[in-house]
């Protein structure tokens, strides 16, 4: 794991000395990534940058930027391919010699041998670039599901490329504007979809697609070529009937392989253990698998709602891990400067602070850590599957049982509205139900369109003629059947969950690896219902198919809530929760008035409504305030400059809880 970034210029060359300075200013902001060596290469026209988390093959012979075998192809790489000794071999055969043993040197000799399909022949997760020294052209990439991040912007002389947004940044002259519809779509979601950034003309690389960049002879870019190389496969696709115990059976043997191939590591290793079904599976793997005492990590909460280490601790001595806990009181006014800076962006998922721990907690002991990340998107384990499968029970009643639902539950006190999300619940109610993307999407927003039309202003309210709940449609018109799996895998998996996982773990120096999004347990999870012969409906069988893996009986697993956070404990007194509000203003009304959004008295009445000791939508919001100084900490100065992008932000002060 590593942090990457670079060029391609279009037209004359600064002098190399230049470039080479600016390829070490670029990944100076990516140290926390990989702090065990770093390098530049350029050969006047593309140049590369990499510092690099050493995993496989501690020697200077892994040393990156790397050539292949006959130097025509240069390559930057982030992240770990797991069956490269598989490809390896295949290169051999065909003639190429390996000075290391890294995966890195199979991939650029594989690019060298087969060009873009190398990249579906990956079993891992990368975010790479390689400049081809025989076609002139610049390739971008990412793997299948997203896991390493790669944003990439064209100026008029240069295509620009970095781990993080920090990275691009650092050229001389990238401009910082905000980019309002994803910042719209931001308030809708909790994250910025791909392929679009809060800044205008940055862009996420999206996942499963490359970039192929070059040049003209005059000097100007030809037009950039985006290739999507992998499909998820339709659920329709099997069409075998399926018994639920051959199911288990076959996961448990898909599942094992992927966590064999997750266990080859020169470092030390370990495992987040939250005691739910999705990391206990992937520990028990691991004690069936691997040789030795395994390394376990989990961080609790104060509040016993949220605190599962009771149900880790069970697991742990079950297989008889050397486990870590740590109960964390969070402190916002101390963490979220440090959050700020490390996300560049807006993000809104308030799991990011218990994940940031964990992942601190885990760096002290080992470099790498497995994860149950995924099990949820694949086996549809998130209660809002569940929850839409009730909402289309209303469907098919006559008349408007649905209406009449909706309207007696506005009857309900002030209390249990908040206690039970009734507000979130009706809004879902009312949605359409010819646009079952949309209506999905509501159990997701924390800010929902009605919302924006109460405080919208300014160039803002030009963005409410459309939804950003609209991106989610196109899934649910692909296929029948696990369509909101499906879509969350396309979206929320990539842009959301394994950005946090990215950051956190990389922000410490720290490789997490994901057994559960593997493509062979990935494509287990789409086997559709109507396959399973026994009849058992989806959400059941999921959960057979993953106490499978574990010892029936002797365990007793918590509920899968993932790494989740205490709506009060971030924030936890009075005056803490007041300095937060008045740090969010400082930093807002920086630059005087408001040139577009959510001016400044609607924005304060927002923080002192959502800054109330008893508002539910606590924890939300203190992961919202975080970006209001993204873009300051984003370019890692204090530019003036960016205090417009600041002001932008400010509308993320509002929060509501999303529906878990």
């Amino acid at each position: 794991m590593c942090g990457i970034s670079g060029f391609l210029i279009a037209g004359p060359s600064p002098p190399t000395a230049e470039l080479e300075a600016r390829l070490w200013a670029m990944i100076a902001t990516l140290r926390h990534r990989g702090p065990d060596d770093e390098g530049v290469w350029t050969d006047g026209q593309a140049g590369l940058a990499h510092a690099r988390l050493s995993i496989i093959d501690l020697s200077p012979a892994a040393h990156q930027p790397m050539a292949s075998a006959d130097g025509a192809v240069w390559i930057s790489y982030n992240g770990e391919v797991y069956n490269f000794a598989e490809i390896r071999q295949k290169l051999e055969g065909l003639g190429y010699p390996f000075r290391s043993r890294s995966d890195t040197e199979v991939i650029v000799n594989g690019w060298h041998a087969w060009g873009p399909r190398i990249f579906s022949r990956l079993r891992g997760m990368f975010a790479l670039a390689i400049w081809d020294q025989r076609s002139r052209r610049l390739i971008l990439a990412r793997d299948r599901l997203g896991k390493k991040p790669l944003y990439y912007t064209k100026t008029a002389a240069a295509l620009l490329f970095g781990s993080e947004i920090k990275a691009v940044l650092a050229w001389p002259g990238v401009p910082r504007i905000a980019n309002l519809p994803a910042i719209d779509s931001y308030l809708s979601l909790g994250y910025v979809p791909a392929p679009d950034t809060a800044f205008a003309g940055i862009h996420k690389l999206p996942a499963a697609h490359y970039l192929v960049a070059e040049t003209r002879p005059d000097g100007s870019f030809a037009e950039f070529e985006l290739i999507r190389y992998w499909h998820l496969p339709e659920p329709a696709a099997t069409r075998k009937k399926w018994r639920v115990s051959e199911l288990q059976e076959e996961l448990i043997a898909r599942l094992e392989e992927a966590v064999r191939l997750r266990l080859i590591s020169d470092v030390p290793l370990g495992a987040f253990l939250s005691g739910g079904v999705d990391s206990s599976a992937i520990l028990a793997m691991t004690a069936r698998v691997g040789s030795g005492t395994v390394k376990t990590f989990s961080i609790g909460f104060s509040e016993q709602e949220y605190d599962e280490t009771r149900y880790a601790r069970m697991v742990a001595e079950r297989y008889a891990t050397d486990h870590r806990e740590l109960v964390v009181e969070p402190d916002a006014l101390a963490v979220l400067p440090g959050l700020v800076w490390h996300y560049g962006e807006p993000f809104a998922d308030p799991s990011a602070v218990p994940t940031y721990y964990v992942a601190q907690l885990a760096r002290r002991e080992v470099t790498v850590a497995l994860n149950g990340d995924g099990g949820d998107e694949c086996f549809l384990g998130y209660s809002r599957y569940k929850a839409m499968r009730y909402v289309s029970w209303f469907d098919q009643m006559p008349g408007r049982s649905g209406a009449e639902f909706e309207r007696l539950l506005g009857l309900a006190p002030p209390t249990l509205q908040r206690q039970f999300k009734i507000p979130r619940i009706r809004g879902i109610l009312r949605a359409s139900r010819q646009h079952p993307g949309r209506r999905y999407a509501q159990t997701l927003a924390p800010f929902t369109d009605e919302d924006k039309q109460d405080c919208y202003t300014g160039s803002m309210r030009e963005l409410l003629g459309r939804s950003a709940l609209e991106l989610l449609d196109p899934y649910f018109d692909e296929v029948e059947g696990l369509v909101a799996g499906r879509a969350d895998i396309h979206t929320y998996l990539p842009d959301d969950l394994m950005v946090k996982v990215d950051v956190a773990s990389m922000a410490h120096g720290l490789e997490a690896r994901s057994p559960l999004l593997d493509p062979c347990p990935t494509r287990m999870g789409g086997i559709d219902p109507r396959e399973h012969q026994d009849g058992a409906r989806r959400d059941e069988s999921a959960v057979q198919i993953g106490d499978a893996t574990l010892p029936a009986g002797e365990v007793a697993l918590s509920p899968e809530n993932g790494v989740q956070l205490p709506g009060r404990s971030l924030v936890p007194r009075r005056a803490q929760r007041a300095r937060l509000r008045h740090a969010a203003f400082a930093t807002s009304a920086g630059s005087g008035p408001f040139p577009t959004g959510l001016p400044p008295p609607s924005a304060r009445r927002t923080l002192q409504l959502d800054c109330r000791p008893s508002h539910p939508a606590l924890g939300a919001l203190d992961a919202r305030v975080v970006v209001l100084r993204v873009a300051r900490c984003a370019g890692g100065n204090r530019d003036p400059s960016s205090r417009c992008l600041t002001n932008h932000f400010v509308a993320t002060a509002r929060s509501r809880e999303p529906a878990s």
